[in-house]
C-alpha cells in the first residue's frame, strides 16, 4: 500500500509545447511547477503515474471536423514525437531509475510488477484513462494509495476525467492548482469549486513540496 502517489496527466509535447499538434494555450506557464513536483517526487521516492494519449489514426477521439468537446484534431499518434513527455516530467530523463510503460493495447501485463517501479506510464486511447487503458484500475488497485496528487493538462478534459475516476475509486484526491492548465473558454475557478464540492483538496505547488 502506498500512502501517496502522484498522478501526472498528459504533459506531452503535443499539448505542452507551442509547436504541438494540440497545444493547450499557456501550458508553458506551468512547466516550472511541473519540474518542482517531479523533483520533489524523486527526492521523496514517491511513485508517479503518468498518463498519456496514444492514438491510432482510427481513434474515435480524432476527427477532421472536430467539435473540440468530444472530438479533436489529430494528436499524440503512436510513434510520433508528440506522444513524448516534456523534459520537466519525462520519466526517461531520470537516468538512474527504471520505468514501465503499460499500453492500452497490451494483451497481458503482470500488474503486481508495478510495485517494482517508481515511474509508471499508462498510455490511453480516451480522455478518461480508466476507459482508455484496461489496466488502469488494476494498477491503481495494486498500489492502493491513500492519497493521489493530480496535475497536468487539460483542466477541463483529461484532468477532470482523472479526478472523477479517482473519486469513484474512493481515493483521497489532491489537485495542484498552479500545475494544471485549462483549454480556452474554461472557467478554472468553477472547475476548482466543482472539485472542492466533491471533496477534493486544492493546494499550490509550494505548499505541496513543503508538506512534511
Amino acid at each position: 500500500m502506498e500512502k501517496t502517489i502522484f498522478w501526472n496527466v498528459d504533459t506531452q509535447k503535443d499539448f505542452m509545447n507551442k509547436d504541438g499538434k494540440l497545444y493547450v494555450e499557456g501550458a508553458e506557464d506551468i512547466k516550472r511547477n511541473l519540474k518542482k513536483i517531479t523533483e520533489f517526487a524523486r527526492e521523496k521516492n514517491i511513485k508517479v503515474i503518468s498518463t498519456g494519449d496514444y492514438h491510432t489514426a482510427d481513434s474515435k477521439e480524432l476527427s477532421k471536423n472536430p467539435d473540440f468537446k468530444t472530438t479533436f484534431p489529430e494528436h499524440c499518434i503512436v510513434g510520433s514525437e508528440g506522444t513524448e513527455f516534456i523534459e520537466e516530467t519525462n520519466p526517461k530523463k531520470i537516468a538512474e531509475e527504471n520505468y514501465v510503460i503499460i499500453n492500452w493495447s497490451d494483451d497481458d501485463f503482470p500488474v503486481e510488477k508495478v510495485r517494482e517501479f517508481r515511474n509508471i506510464v499508462l498510455h490511453k486511447d480516451a480522455f478518461d484513462v480508466f476507459e482508455g487503458n484496461p489496466w488502469a484500475l488494476n494498477v491503481l488497485a495494486a498500489l492502493f494509495p491513500e492519497t493521489v496528487v493530480v496535475y497536468g493538462v487539460a483542466t477541463n478534459v483529461c484532468v477532470d476525467h482523472a479526478i472523477n475516476g479517482l473519486l469513484e475509486e474512493d481515493c483521497n484526491v489532491v489537485v495542484v492548482r498552479d500545475a494544471i492548465k485549462e483549454l480556452p473558454g474554461c472557467d478554472k475557478d468553477s472547475m476548482l469549486k466543482k472539485w472542492k464540492d466533491k471533496g477534493v483538496t486544492v493546494i499550490s505547488t509550494n505548499k505541496l513540496i513543503n508538506i512534511k
